[in-house]
């Protein structure tokens, strides 16, 4: 992994959790937070190797997978056993795997609990030794409170706890300053000592654009990104013998002598699934491959999104908040803000995608009529001013007319394949469940 020399979260909370004390680490994206507690977690381990030793939990179910495959380069030479337990996977072969009692459990809250509740104590989470909150800010909120409630008492009460995250939240603060459970010290708390929290190797710029022509920017952004970006341009794989997926190449409402050059590595976040499956098929209808990350997708689809985003064979991924923490891809060049995020935190996380360990990134914020308040709260919380980025009205209209029919064919496509049905589905046991967990309450 050709690590030389430990990061400031690393040198501060690796000896610590090495010496049985609990823990609070604070760093900015990229810092390298999951190998803090997973050297820890290993060398302990190694002492006394038996499962299930150590739980981690995450918010996404894509951060639990990157998770597990860093236990996993990083475990090999003890042969670890990793499971990951998340949901949208195969609940009985989890079952059996949890059952085989793995070394390193790396699992959602939900998911986890489930198991627990269904398991009929074939195993549990008595012995376990270590465990660690990661994305801490997102998990210590209303959205995971039952399920975290209901770990805290079937987890023994003298296991080691650690929790990172890159916002320090009031949850986080109150925390650190509780007073210890008997026979427990105070965590030991490192805090950023820098009080930005976005990384000065971030070059971050918003663009004043009507709502109804956003569509024609990014193309023009996609088109041409900034010229810090382009040395990071990847080449597609070649393409090898046999057989192998490709991804089906779009047909395009540009002439091809028109198609632009693939971008730099991309993430464009936004606030809905359908958002991203919108945006996603006017990219590809533009020439630009494209795929999505989003709740409404699959597991294996989410993840096969992943590995395309990764393998340089999309440069494009269109995401919503599921793919703004801890996913580590490390080339990333340009973050787009389709939205501006409601949250001002969430906005860390999404520009952390970029810029990691030391290297060097753009972050473009799409700014409408309606987004004034929100962008002030980013800027507020960054400690930072973003600065604008104008593009060149007339070239960014040029190509309005193949928008506007790459926007028409998406939305007729969207509509076809009943992406709004499904939605209207999916509300609706939402809410179903959010009555019947009040029933339960009462």
């Amino acid at each position: 992994m050709s690590i030389r020399a430990p990061t400031e979260i690393q040198a501060a909370c690796i000896p610590p959790l090495l010496e049985g004390r609990d823990c609070i680490g604070n760093a900015k994206t990229g810092s390298g937070k999951t190998i803090a507690f997973a050297l820890p977690i290993l060398q302990k381990l190694s002492v006394d190797p038996f499962g299930i030793f150590a739980l981690v939990l995450t918010p996404t179910r894509e951060l639990a997978f990157q998770i597990a495959e860093q236990f996993a380069v990083l475990g090999a030479p003890l042969s670890v056993r990793t499971a990951v337990i998340v949901g949208g996977m195969d609940f009985v072969a989890q079952a059996i795997e949890l059952g085989q009692r793995p070394h390193v459990v790396v699992a959602t809250p939900g998911r986890i609990v489930d198991h627990l509740k269904s398991s009929g104590g074939e195993w549990d989470l008595s012995r376990v030794r270590m465990l660690v909150l990661d994305e801490a800010d997102r998990l210590l909120t209303s959205t995971f409170t039952p399920e975290l409630s209901y770990l805290f008492g079937v987890l023994p009460k003298d296991r080691q706890t650690a929790l990172f995250t890159a916002t320090l939240t009031d949850a986080i603060e109150k925390l650190a300053d509780a007073p210890p459970r008997p026979g427990k010290q105070k965590p030991v708390i490192h805090r950023m000592k820098e009080s930005v929290e976005t990384v000065a190797t971030l070059k971050q710029y918003y663009i004043l654009v009507p709502s109804h022509v956003r569509e024609a920017y990014l193309f023009h952004l996609l088109a041409h990104p900034p010229e810090s970006t382009l040395a990071l341009r990847r080449a597609p794989p070649e393409p090898t013998t046999g057989k192998q997926h490709k991804p089906k190449k779009a047909s395009t409402v540009l002439p091809d002598d028109e198609v632009p050059p693939p971008p730099p590595p991309t993430i464009i976040f936004c606030h809905k699934p359908r958002t991203a499956a919108y945006l996603t098929l006017l990219l590809q209808t533009l020439g630009i491959r494209s795929t999505a990350l989003h709740s409404r997708l699959t597991q294996r689809e989410r993840l096969a999104s992943l590995g395309l985003f990764r393998a340089a064979v999309v440069p494009v991924l269109v995401s919503t908040d599921v793919g703004a923490r801890g996913l580590d891809i490390s080339d990333v060049a340009l973050v787009v803000n389709w939205d501006v995020p409601v949250e001002a935190e969430e906005y860390t996380h999404r520009v952390g995608r970029t810029a990691r360990a030391g290297r060097h990134g753009v972050a473009v914020s799409f700014v409408t009529e309606r987004d004034e308040e929100r962008v002030l709260k980013v800027e507020e919380r960054i400690k930072t001013k973003l600065e604008e980025l104008v593009l060149p009205e007339e070239a960014v209209l040029s190509k309005l007319n193949a928008v506007s029919t790459a926007k028409r064919l998406a939305n007729m496509e969207l509509h076809d394949s009943n992406f709004g049905k499904r939605e209207e589905i999916h509300r609706a046991k939402a809410a179903k469940r959010r009555r019947d967990e009040g029933a339960d309450d009462s």
